[in-house]
């Protein structure tokens, strides 16, 4: 038989160099760790840009949106403390089974809804039936929040529209100026664009909530809305600052009644 010698975590037999076996399993767990490392690396990066795209996306419709001639009134826009837009909510997206639609919520900063818009944080809009057939194509939703206690009610728990907070079709264009007592007191009036056709749309019945996983894919890190709106913990993320950008241009103040913000 060959003589065996041992050098280390390698054996010598009949002048051939193998590893004993300890150090098999030790390079295979190693290996094994360094896959599994990489995999949720990898995951985890998806993950965040998939996050990105969809900030990116609710960018790029409020840009669409807001220079559509016959668009939400400026006087509106300038009254609202927070904005939700759900960017491309597919047919079938609502049903059974919990499918949803994904967007955003930005929110103008300070204790009373008063300085620029800042960081956005990440809501999911689910319902059963929303009253209306999408067709085949994409509908976009864009949600203006009036007043404080409907940014609070947002900020705190899973709300269900119609219920938890007072909702309306929004009007469009010059139609605020006749819009009725209850469109004007409702704490969120909603928007839709579908086909190229924008309108008012009751959402009536869906529930709308924070989407906390989202929001810690998009920033690495685990926050509620409240962290994200209210303290401040984040900065305005690269894939938001075109939206940001706009809502400060297009409507840089508060025009609500003080009174109402207290």
């Amino acid at each position: 038989m060959g003589r065996l010698i041992e050098r280390g975590d390698t054996v010598v037999s009949r002048g051939i160099m193998r590893a004993k076996p300890t150090a098999i399993k030790m390079m295979r767990k190693a290996a094994a760790l360094w896959m599994a490392l990489w995999l949720s690396a990898s995951a985890a990066f998806a993950a965040a840009a998939a996050e990105e795209e969809r900030v990116n996306e609710a960018g790029e419709v409020m840009k669409e949106i807001l220079n559509i001639p016959d668009d939400i009134p400026q006087d509106l826009l300038d009254k609202a403390e927070c904005v939700v837009i759900l960017p491309s909510v597919k047919k079938g997206a609502f049903g059974v089974g919990g499918s949803y639609g994904r967007g955003v919520m930005v929110c103008r900063s300070g204790p009373h809804y008063t300085g620029p818009w800042g960081s956005p944080a990440l809501y999911a809009l689910e319902g059963v039936s929303v009253g209306f057939q999408m067709g085949g194509q994409a509908t976009d939703f864009v949600l203006l929040v009036m007043n404080p206690q409907g940014a609070r009610s947002l900020l705190s728990s899973k709300v269900k529209l119609g219920a938890d907070v007072s909702a309306a079709a929004g009007p469009k264009g010059r139609a605020a100026e006749g819009a009725t007592d209850i469109v004007m007191k409702a704490e969120i009036l909603s928007y839709s664009r579908n086909k190229g056709l924008f309108a008012g749309i009751s959402l009536e019945g869906s529930t709308l909530r924070s989407d906390g996983n989202a929001d810690q894919k998009l920033y690495g890190k685990k926050l509620n809305a409240r962290d994200i709106i209210v303290e401040r913990k984040v900065e305005v993320p690269p894939s938001a600052r075109q939206l940001v950008s706009l809502l400060n241009a297009k409507s840089p103040k508060n025009k609500s009644d003080p009174k109402s913000l207290e």
